[in-house]
């Protein structure tokens, strides 16, 4: 497990890894989706944003979505009112591109009910947000600051066994903030395959 514990060094050195660390803005950004449509974060303002980078080749991605564990995260939240958007920055040529048909027919198969599925082969969306894994997560307020970034659990395995065990850190998030507390884990490292961006 590789939970930060926010001793004044080991936050100083958080702060430092990441471009985005929780209470800063997020990043505006406007991305198509696989269905052609146009979404930016500030048509949201107002709402929770999940923003999860998605991979399908990826084992770490394939415990969570094979075991159902990620579309049951979408389908809780949602039906909550949070936006959820998956995002997919593999560049073309690399692994983990898609088409839209080829998403759409992902999402299909796996059941998955993200708000969305944005394409982003340029990396312009991954780059703004650092997103370095997938899974990356990031929750973002309805005032539009992180309020979490990181791994989605505690088990950073591909083994979806583990999910049994797993202290979900997006769930703990939106459930902290939603009820109006402070988000008990607002930073972590994400943990999975790296985000195939364009060299």
């Amino acid at each position: 497990m590789h939970l930060i514990r926010f001793t004044p060094l080991v936050l100083l050195a958080s702060t430092l890894a990441y471009a985005i660390p929780p209470g800063s803005l997020a990043p505006e950004f406007t991305g198509t989706d696989s269905n052609g449509h146009t979404h930016s974060l500030s048509q949201y303002k107002g709402k929770f944003v999940v923003l999860e980078w998605a991979n399908k080749g990826c084992p770490y991605e394939q415990k969570q979505y094979n075991s159902g564990n990620m579309e049951k995260l979408q389908k809780e939240w949602t039906a909550k009112g949070v936006v959820w958007l998956s995002v997919i920055s593999s560049a073309p040529g690399q692994q983990g591109n898609v088409t839209p048909s080829e998403e759409n027919a992902y999402l299909a198969q796996m059941h998955a009910s993200p708000t969305a599925a944005i394409l982003d082969p340029s990396g312009t969306i991954g780059r703004a947000y650092q997103a370095k894994t997938t899974p990356h997560m990031f929750v973002i307020d309805p005032n539009g600051k992180v309020i979490y970034q990181g791994a989605i659990d505690d088990q950073p395995t591909p083994d979806p066994a583990e999910i049994a065990h797993a202290h979900n850190y997006v769930s703990e998030a939106l459930n902290a903030a939603i009820a109006g507390k402070p988000v008990p884990t607002p930073m972590t490292h994400s943990y999975g395959c790296s985000v195939k961006y364009a060299q």
